[in-house]
């Protein structure tokens, strides 16, 4: 089977079990948004410093194929991404925030390698977060039950888990100072 099927290139793309849809439809950007983020989180697990989160980024890295395979079915009943996955993410943001100090002021998103592509994904997060809002709010769109709360929680996580690289390397939040 080749890669390639030539069908979009005039600038349309097929749902699954859906309507062929411009390349720039929400639709299309909400779960090639979710793709990205999903790219960024791969890159992040490249580094030998980010091995300590390895098994929970390899576990919101299905996650978010779930999610983007939801978002690519317009028609989907089945709920993959739930009020489980939910409470998981916070889970984890209790167990990083418990080996942090308290933030006292805005951070910049800096500090290793790692924190920083971190920061990046989280910022690709809340970019997929405002398409899924896009999406929703389109006539007769439907959009998984869960989507928007597990993307908001998943940007909070992605935040702490950026700062939790930082303590981890012995790298001190670096403080925002406005002008």
């Amino acid at each position: 089977m080749k890669i390639y099927t030539k069908t979009g290139d005039a600038g349309e793309t097929g749902l699954f079990g859906g309507p062929r849809v411009r390349k720039d439809h929400a639709r299309i950007e909400a779960f090639g948004t979710v793709d990205e983020l999903n790219s960024h989180l791969g890159m992040i697990r490249t580094h030998d410093a980010a091995a300590v989160f390895d098994t929970l980024l390899r576990r919101v890295q299905c996650e978010l194929f779930d999610l983007g395979a939801q978002l690519a079915t317009p028609t989907a009943a089945d709920e993959r991404i739930t009020t489980a996955h939910v409470a998981a993410l916070e889970r984890e943001i209790d167990a990083l925030e418990e080996t942090l100090e308290p933030l006292a002021c805005f951070i910049l998103p800096t500090g290793t390698p790692v924190a920083a592509e971190i920061h990046v994904a989280r910022t690709v997060c809340r970019r997929a977060e405002r398409r899924v809002v896009t999406l929703a709010a389109e006539p007769g769109a439907t959009i998984p039950a869960n989507a928007i709360e597990y993307l908001n929680r998943l940007g909070d996580m992605l935040f702490v888990m950026g700062r939790a690289a930082n303590r981890q390397a012995g790298v001190a939040d670096d403080p925002w100072i406005p002008s």
